[in-house]
């Protein structure tokens, strides 16, 4: 066997001095300092007659920044002391216990929200002063400049042990089932509502108040027009009902939803003429093949339940190997597996978006609506949520909240440090990881200065650079 001598006369030893790891905490904590979030999160968790050592607002945005660095427990936190020349002093496993207890509570969680909203107006309004401006969706070829939208969805946490309000999953899994509200132009997670995992996946009164959270969350002026896409799962007649109540002249708020399909819905499908079916258009606005889209409106039997406000789009594809099992006897029949969307986009369309009333465009705007499982739930999975690490609901509860944050950090590092570098500005957690947070650096002092020197032969110094002078110079809130 012949070797390549990569590690002769290689020596490992752990005595290096002025050595920081994962350097790009400096990047996190900065956009948390600059915009007003460490200061807001301090005074949400102040509490009349108590000085903790460590100001717990201090304690939760350290906790979050080492979430976006990787972090899966509450010991986890030791990493940050190892950037202690650099951050100042670190939290203690139980320091961080005890800040997740305080706000888990639902007062503080209150506190918190309002909180987050004020550094999030402050975040959004600089975000749309870069030369990238405002991240406005883009789908099918259309710019949807003007509306924000907001994915709903719900995922399952898995428990690997017994814990406070763990429960049997629909999966057959045991843990924890949150609701999510997420803004899919930014990809933060505006809100996460901590359930058992036996929770319905169409509870109303949890739909409503994540959206009614997540709302909240919005800077008033991007609240003009809100698009909400919810899934077949989380749709209900209570929630369409409620998501009609939302729009008023003022603030225009549209929604799109899956829909179960029943034997009258397959009726209003099989009076369909054969002309009626178009070719459904693709996320890059190219027509598909053996898939296509008729509006099925007039022909809904099941229509005069439901408010007149409302249009339903049919879908048709040549079903798969994994739908076959599941296939009607209609579907059988026909040779075509059929999907129903549920909307309220009236046939002038979205305010300000040219063709945006067309049924293909609605079939793949909705459709759009699956980016959630990548942009929001694979990244709330990687922000800290594979695993709540306590026993106990308040301290998860307090858990969930550090990880919508340490998302909002992500997000706002992107968006404002490497706004000038497209790839970076919409990469996920694992590349930002990778190419910028991981970076080691050397710590130097000199005449009463501190230097953080990265090396100069790294691929993205340039970019960690630029970050890091951006957010240097982002004004602090009014």
């Amino acid at each position: 066997m012949q070797l390549n001598g990569w590690d002769h006369a290689l020596k490992v030893t752990a005595d290096g001095k002025g050595l920081v790891g994962h350097v790009g905490a400096v990047l996190l904590r900065k956009a948390a300092d600059q915009l007003g979030l460490t200061a807001g999160l301090s005074a949400a968790l102040r509490r009349k007659g108590s000085s903790p050592l460590l100001d717990r607002g201090m304690v939760l945005a350290s906790l979050a920044v080492a979430i976006t660095l990787g972090a899966t427990s509450m010991s986890d936190i030791a990493l940050l002391a190892h950037l202690s020349p650099v951050l100042g002093a670190a939290p203690s496993g139980p320091t961080v216990r005890r800040a997740l207890d305080l706000a888990g509570t639902p007062r503080m969680l209150d506190r918190i929200a309002r909180a987050r909203a004020k550094a999030r107006e402050h975040a959004w309004n600089l975000i749309e002063k870069t030369p990238a401006g405002f991240p406005w969706l883009a789908v099918a070829g259309k710019t949807l400049t003007g509306w924000l939208v907001i994915d709903m969805d719900a995922t399952l946490v898995t428990a690997s042990s017994d814990k406070e309000g763990a429960a049997p999953t629909w999966k057959m899994g045991y843990g924890f089932h949150p609701l999510a509200a997420w803004c899919a132009n930014t990809r933060e997670c505006l809100h996460m509502l901590l359930r058992p995992g036996n929770a319905g996946s169409n509870t109303f009164t949890d739909h409503k108040e994540v959206l009614a959270a997540a709302l909240k969350q919005v800077p008033a002026r991007f609240r003009r027009k809100v698009l909400v896409r919810v899934d077949g799962a989380g749709a209900s007649h209570d929630l369409i009902t409620h998501l009609l109540s939302l729009s008023t002249p003022r603030k225009k708020l549209l929604f799109t939803c899956g829909w179960t399909i029943m034997a009258a819905d397959e009726d209003a499908i099989r009076r369909l003429p054969a002309g009626a079916w178009k070719p459904g258009i693709t996320q890059d606005g190219r027509a598909e093949e053996d898939k296509d889209i008729a509006e099925i409106t007039g022909l809904m039997t099941r229509a005069g339940n439901w408010p007149g406000e409302l249009r339903w789009i049919a879908r048709r594809v040549k079903p798969s190997r994994r739908h076959l099992r599941n296939l009607t006897d209609y579907e059988r029949k026909t040779g075509w597996k059929y999907s129903i969307t549920c909307t309220s986009i009236p046939d002038g369309g979205m305010d300000g978006i040219p063709g945006s009333h067309h049924p293909q465009y609605i079939d793949v705007l909705h459709r759009d609506h699956a980016t959630v499982e990548t942009s929001g739930v694979r990244t709330a999975k990687a922000m800290g949520l594979r695993n709540l690490p306590s026993r106990t609901w308040q301290v998860n509860a307090g858990w969930v909240l550090a990880a919508n944050i340490a998302a909002d950090l992500a997000a706002w590092t992107r968006l404002l440090g490497h706004c000038d570098n497209e790839e970076l500005a919409n990469a996920d957690p694992d590349t930002l990881r990778y190419r910028i947070w991981h970076l080691p650096a050397r710590l130097a002092r000199h005449a009463r200065q501190r230097t953080l020197a990265i090396s100069p032969d790294w691929p993205w110094k340039d970019a960690f650079l630029t970050s890091w002078q951006q957010l240097c110079a982002l004004p602090a809130p009014a």
